[in-house]
């Protein structure tokens, strides 16, 4: 089997299996939005299906195609359009005739991280904090009335919050925009900051075909967000802008503390590519950062922050947070208090292990970090007794991330001066 019928053979493994799994969620997603976006989806990865058994009939007839239409990047095309941005329209449209806040998940055009992220800005702008004091609701908690993010998450309800009011200003401001904003123009700074590297078709499949990416997409975005100012960071801290790297990195802590250990393997990171002061100078930025961030709207109420920033995602908080999906660590934690302990051993495990990996081989790349980040989170979405399954579009985007780097990181080795012999040198050497 040749180089390219192996790749086409993977092409048309991944496409099937995400065109398996959409079709599965036509038929039995809890959520509306899931299910439209399914319905889109199940064109999108099916047409990439065809044209990836288009190519392969091609090359074995010794035919292969020519031109646009010979390109791999045709599925990924497809993908983006019925997969990514014709269902996150309709779905912005279809919100607008008012399925928040109800207790039927069968009509939500959005998740509820949306509306959440969304009253989180306009509380904040009316109280000057986006957490609410649970306990003095005069009635029942519920789930919705925590936002369990930090304060920089509001940022992505401010539009709405500041300009929305009618049919087309909320449809021109939902959340989604903004993350998906976000995203895209992580992508581009970084992009342009690894000096606009070759992406692999490989690296798109991981980081944007995958169906979880897409899914995220379309119904709720904010991890999508927070994963891309994180691969902006590590970006940054390679490139040597070390200082500005731990603003940056300070922002995704501040929206999602699940991304918190990131901090220590870019720190690892630094102190192995540029020494002790690149280090001292991304820490002191971190934590003054982090602390611009959270201690004003601390101070507004630091019951209802410690609250919802912490008790609640932890399981400690007045209610129980709703994140079970049938992972590893919640089917452990199931067994009752003796399987919540071992969850949480094995946890502890998972984290020396990720730290001695650390001390013993330190990241000197890019591409190493990603790759140690996204083993990390992944053993942490694995294992934590609470979490859902749509977290683990994190490692995924990060593994995809990390094939990108890896490009940029290959291209530089190979310019004379920056890691091989000058041609004339190596013509020398090798005689």
């Amino acid at each position: 089997m040749t180089k390219d019928s192996r790749q086409l053979t993977i092409d048309l493994v991944f496409y099937a299996g995400c065109l398996l799994f959409a079709g599965i969620n036509t038929a039995v997603a809890e959520f509306y939005g899931y299910r439209v976006w399914a319905n889109f989806a199940v064109a999108g990865y099916g047409l990439a299906v065809v044209h990836t058994s288009w190519l392969m009939i091609a090359a074995r007839r010794g035919k292969p195609l020519s031109g646009a239409l010979g390109s791999r990047w045709i599925g990924i095309g497809v993908i983006g359009l019925f997969a990514m941005i014709l269902p996150l329209g309709m779905l912005v449209i279809r919100r607008l005739t008012g399925t928040d806040w109800l207790i039927t998940p069968n009509s939500w055009a959005a998740q509820p991280e949306v509306w959440v992220i969304e009253r989180s800005a306009k509380l904040l702008l009316e109280n000057g904090t986006p957490y609410v004091d649970v306990t003095a609701l005069g009635r029942a908690v519920e789930v919705n009335d925590y936002t369990p993010y930090g304060p920089v998450m509001t940022v992505f309800g401010l539009p709405r919050a500041l300009f929305g009011g009618g049919p087309v200003a909320d449809a021109l401001t939902d959340a989604r925009w903004m993350f998906a904003l976000a995203a895209v123009a992580c992508v581009l700074l970084t992009l342009r900051l690894l000096k606009w590297p070759k992406i692999p078709v490989s690296a798109a499949q991981l980081a944007l075909a995958c169906p979880l990416t897409a899914l995220t997409w379309a119904v709720a975005g904010p991890d999508l967000a927070i994963v891309g100012l994180l691969v902006l960071s590590v970006a940054l801290a390679t490139t040597g802008r070390t200082v500005l790297s731990g603003p940056v990195l300070a922002l995704v802590i501040s929206a999602k503390l699940i991304v918190a250990p990131a901090a220590v393997v870019l720190g690892v990171l630094l102190l192995t590519r540029r020494g002790p002061r690149a280090l001292g100078g991304y820490s002191v930025a971190l934590v003054v950062t982090t602390a611009v961030l959270h201690v004003p709207v601390y101070l507004v109420d630091p019951k209802a922050f410690i609250e919802h920033v912490f008790r609640f995602p932890l399981g400690m908080g007045v209610i129980e947070s709703p994140a079970a999906s049938p992972l590893p660590g919640h089917l452990i934690a199931s067994f009752g208090p003796v399987g919540t302990a071992v969850s949480f051993a094995l946890l502890g495990l998972a984290a020396v292990a990720i730290l001695v990996w650390l001390v013993r081989r330190p990241p000197a790349t890019g591409s190493d970090a990603l790759l140690r980040i996204a083993v990390g989170l992944g053993a942490l979405i694995l294992l934590t007794p609470a979490t859902r399954y749509g977290y683990l579009v994190y490692p995924l985007v990060l593994l995809g991330a990390r094939l990108i780097f890896a490009s940029s990181e290959s291209r530089e080795t190979a310019v004379p001066g920056k890691g091989t012999a000058p041609p004339a040198q190596q013509s020398a050497t090798s005689s």
